[in-house]
């Protein structure tokens, strides 16, 4: 473990998933502190209020040592800044991620020189996971357990039927 670093994995997590859950768990491994930083998402409609989000977030990561979860508002830059991490966590699924992470890296670069990003693959199981999939197979009446935590599926199934 490196000490005394800390990571910021950033993300909307409109719900988090198993496949959110073991990059954050692959990440505790390497860092001291790694902060969950869910966005409000101002560029994205989301289902989920960014409250209940990050509520979801540390009800699932709840068991993980060094795992805090807080929400952040306009640029995650600053975020990352106020909080002294030197690196940002992202998760990459496919191949189809890699071209928006690595022109995001490059932004952020030039943005926080001195914070590296780190790119972190989920188990084989999760790579094709993806919150926006859950949420159109939930919404469509699937089942979407096998993707999610025990916690998050029960809020997701309710948000489901009281926006139907």
């Amino acid at each position: 473990m490196s000490h005394h670093l800390t990571a910021v994995y950033p993300g909307t997590f409109d719900p988090i998933t198993l496949g959110h859950e073991d990059i954050v768990r692959r990440a505790a491994r390497l860092f001291e502190r790694v902060i969950v930083a869910v966005a409000a998402g101002h560029h994205k409609k989301a289902l989920f209020s960014v409250q209940e989000r990050v509520e979801m977030a540390r009800a699932a990561l709840a068991d993980v040592p060094g795992v805090e979860v807080a929400e952040f508002h306009g640029l995650l830059r600053d975020f990352v800044v106020a909080h002294g991490a030197k690196a940002m966590v992202r998760g990459l699924r496919a191949v189809t991620d890699f071209d928006y992470e690595f022109q995001l890296a490059g932004m952020n670069r030039s943005l926080m020189p001195e914070v590296e990003t780190i790119f972190l693959a989920p188990s084989d199981r999760y790579q094709f996971v993806s919150s926006t999939l859950v949420r159109e197979i939930a919404t469509l009446g699937g089942e979407v357990d096998q993707f999610v935590s025990p916690g998050v599926n029960l809020r997701l199934l309710d948000k489901v039927r009281r926006t139907s």
